[in-house]
């Protein structure tokens, strides 16, 4: 889809105008696809495969895209290797300061899409305020560029939030879960040809791209045990650096996708159907929206279990909804066996006590036991209650982030300690 909007860009005294970024075109589309799915399988093959970590994989993938965007921001004119690449390599990045905020620093998901959300909102707003286009197609100066490359690593960071927050609601396996951001997409690209603000379509879309992508890489690279086709995450990451790098090539040949006016130029006029229809077409945007939440709505409130959890085997959601660490107290004492409850209490005692002595090793080793115990009983304490498992499972969680913390504070976890042990029965 088009992006173009009427501007006249007046930094640039060359005779020829030269656009950073590719026109769009369906080429745009699925070479931007394929790079958020080996974005996502890359990512995860280095943090967990590789055994990095995900705050070194963070560390290594800024100081790489810092490069690549310095690179990216001093060459003169498009070029497809160089873009892709940059496009590829922050995909990875926003999707890991995503992954530290939910599995590092426990952030919710909700928050997260909030924040990111407003953080979007702010650098349109002030990309609008300081150069009056938001449309790519005007990408002819380094303040431009700038502030699109901003816009890009926040609607990675965005779309990541947003994805794994849609898997939390519903449960959805990984085959499944592309079809809604597919389905999305299908209804922006109407509503385009139908006449809406193609900036606004365009930006829209390309938010979607990121779940699209990242649930596509999933479900390749998942085992079949999981409903995927397992390709595993290398096998996903190489067959799609494959396929980009072809592309690529191929439109470095044709330059197919090279947009080049001439000074005196406005930019390409857009498709304009008309205000009436415009509007008709934010209509659209927002009947949309409703329909997406109400969707989304209704799968919470049906019995599932996260797919973001599943492999590790956390709590289902359940209809009959959250209930307080008092009653859980209650129900657990009196739906769960004794002897498995207290060898829990044992654990969480001695942990205590070997973060009261300073001893913070000993402390992530015993409650590795916790954890461990914990998943095996699953089976058998998920169905007995699933709302008190619900609330012992994300208070295990928070000792579990406390305790093997990169900086641990004893404070903290001394805190979620006790509140675990107030809850155990």
């Amino acid at each position: 889809m088009s992006t173009t909007t009427s501007t006249t860009p007046s930094r640039s005294t060359r005779a020829l105008l030269l656009n950073k970024v590719p026109e769009v075109t369906a080429w745009f589309w699925i070479i931007k696809i394929l790079c958020t799915t080996v974005g996502e399988s890359f990512a995860d093959w280095i943090n967990v495969n590789l055994g990095v970590g995900l705050v070194r994989t963070a560390v290594i993938f800024t100081a790489v895209f810092a490069v690549t965007l310095a690179v990216q921001m001093r060459a003169r004119r498009y070029v497809p290797a160089l873009y892709w690449l940059t496009v590829v390599v922050v995909s990875v990045t926003g999707t890991l300061y995503t992954d530290i905020l939910t599995d590092q620093l426990g952030v919710p998901l909700w928050v997260s899409t909030t924040v990111f959300s407003l953080a979007l909102a702010a650098v349109f707003g002030i990309w609008w305020a300081r150069e009056r286009t938001l449309s790519i197609h005007s990408i002819v100066t380094t303040p431009r560029e700038a502030f699109y490359w901003l816009a890009v690593l926040v609607t990675f960071a965005l779309g990541t939030a947003t994805g794994d927050w849609t898997l939390e609601l519903t449960g959805w396996g990984p085959g499944r879960s592309v079809l809604l951001p597919l389905g999305l997409i299908a209804a922006v690209t109407a509503l385009w040809r139908f006449g809406a603000n193609p900036v606004l379509a365009f930006w829209v879309a390309y938010i979607l791209t990121r779940p699209l992508g990242a649930n596509i890489g999933d479900w390749l690279a998942s085992p079949k045990s999981e409903q995927g086709l397992g390709l595993g995450t290398f096998g996903t990451s190489a067959v799609f650096l494959g396929t980009i790098l072809a592309t690529v090539v191929l439109l470095t040949v044709t330059r197919s996708d090279v947009t080049e006016r001439r000074a005196h130029a406005a930019d390409e006029p857009s498709y304009d159907a008309g205000p009436a229809r415009e509007r008709v077409a934010l209509a659209g945007f927002g009947a949309l929206a409703a329909l997406t939440v109400g969707l989304l709505a209704y799968t919470n409130s049906q019995p599932h279990v996260s797919a973001l959890d599943a492999e590790e085997g956390k709590a289902p959601s359940c209809a009959a909804g959250a209930i307080s660490a008092g009653e859980a107290h209650t129900r657990a004492g009196a739906a769960f066996p004794a002897t498995k409850t207290a060898s829990y209490r044992t654990i969480v005692e001695d942990t205590r006590q070997l973060v009261a002595s300073g001893d913070q090793s000993g402390a992530a080793k015993r409650i590795t036991d916790l954890e461990t115990a914990w998943d095996q009983d699953q089976a058998d304490l998920q169905p007995a209650d699933c709302a008190t498992w619900n609330v012992l499972d994300h208070q295990i969680d928070d000792v579990l982030t406390s305790v093997r913390a990169s900086r641990p504070q004893a404070g903290a976890e001394k805190s979620a300690l006790d509140t675990l042990l107030t809850t155990l029965p």
